[in-house]
């Protein structure tokens, strides 16, 4: 009988090496498991949120003066925004506030919602500052 018996020589320092490897690929596998899974509440509801009905209003400083933006809301809908209190000298300073504020007004309206809304590149700012302060009156609108 011939066998041919063959002896595997394996050195601790290797057997230490490949066990940390191993687990380090697992750890992160299971990092990027859980950074990448869909979240529940990341779900986007397609019923708008509930309101308190009336009209609230958030402050916006353009410069020195402060002007007031009022969002209307029913239960379930936004029905209006509107800037007030915007003096000719602030509407002269800021000539982009009200094309602004009207191009936010349609698609907020037209969607119930402030997420995903586009403006021109040129108004960027101004969109951004007028977005803030509806949201700001729409989160006190907002029932808890």
């Amino acid at each position: 009988m011939s066998s041919r018996t063959k002896i595997v020589v394996l050195r601790m320092k290797e057997i230490i090496y490949t066990a940390i490897f191993i687990g380090l690929g697992i750890l992160l596998v299971m990092l990027l498991f859980i950074m990448f899974r869909p979240r529940k509440d990341a779900a986007v509801s397609a019923e708008p949120l509930p309101y308190i009905p009336g009209v609230y209003s958030a402050s916006l400083k353009l410069g020195s003066q402060e002007v007031n933006v009022e969002v209307a809301v029913d239960s379930d809908r936004i029905n209006s925004i509107s800037v007030v209190s915007l003096s000719d000298s602030v509407a002269t300073m800021y000539p982009l506030v009200q094309p602004s504020l009207q191009n936010l007004t349609q698609q907020i309206c037209e969607t119930q919602s402030t997420k995903n809304l586009t403006y021109p590149e040129e108004t960027r700012y101004t969109s951004q500052a007028l977005l803030q302060a509806i949201e700001t009156a729409l989160s006190k609108a907002a029932a808890q």
